[in-house]
């Protein structure tokens, strides 16, 4: 990370490193869909560990579950101080939907997901709960807006 990445204290910006992530989850889920995509929601990004200017961060990302157009990409970032023994520690974690359009900026059908172990179909049901319940959180934010 560099200077203009961070605060005067040296720590870099919040910001910065969701950028990192939606870049990650963006190539992730491009890679599935073969068309382009957008990102539709960020859930609980979390900050785990301080970064700071001079740190290398690595951005770990892999889909959990996909709907007929929208993908769930977990993404995890990495931190690791060069001039130290000591192993990378987690920094950031987060959920990203992502959807995908066709050419004219609607969403498109996308392939399935291909489920091979016991794992990837564990975390597929927990990616498919927390879809279900961001599309009711949705729909009363929805409720709410025309309320207004």
């Amino acid at each position: 990370m560099q200077p203009d990445q961070a605060n005067p204290a040296g720590n870099v910006h919040g910001g910065e490193i969701m950028k990192l992530m939606d870049n990650a989850a963006f190539v992730v889920a491009q890679r599935h869909a073969r068309t382009n995509v957008v990102t539709a929601r960020v859930d609980e990004l979390i900050f785990h560990q301080p970064i700071y200017v001079g740190n290398l961060v690595t951005c770990h990302a892999f889909l959990t579950f996909v709907n007929r157009s929208s993908m769930e990409v977990v993404v995890t970032v990495e931190v690791e101080d060069l001039f130290s023994e000591s192993p990378g520690k987690c920094a950031l974690t987060a959920y990203f939907t992502m959807v995908a359009l066709n050419v004219g900026g609607k969403p498109l059908s996308i392939s399935p997901l291909q489920l091979e172990t016991e794992e990837e179909k564990i975390r597929f049901e927990e990616g498919r709960q927390r879809h279900e319940l961001n599309k009711s959180k949705k729909k009363e934010a929805q409720i709410l807006l025309v309320g207004n």
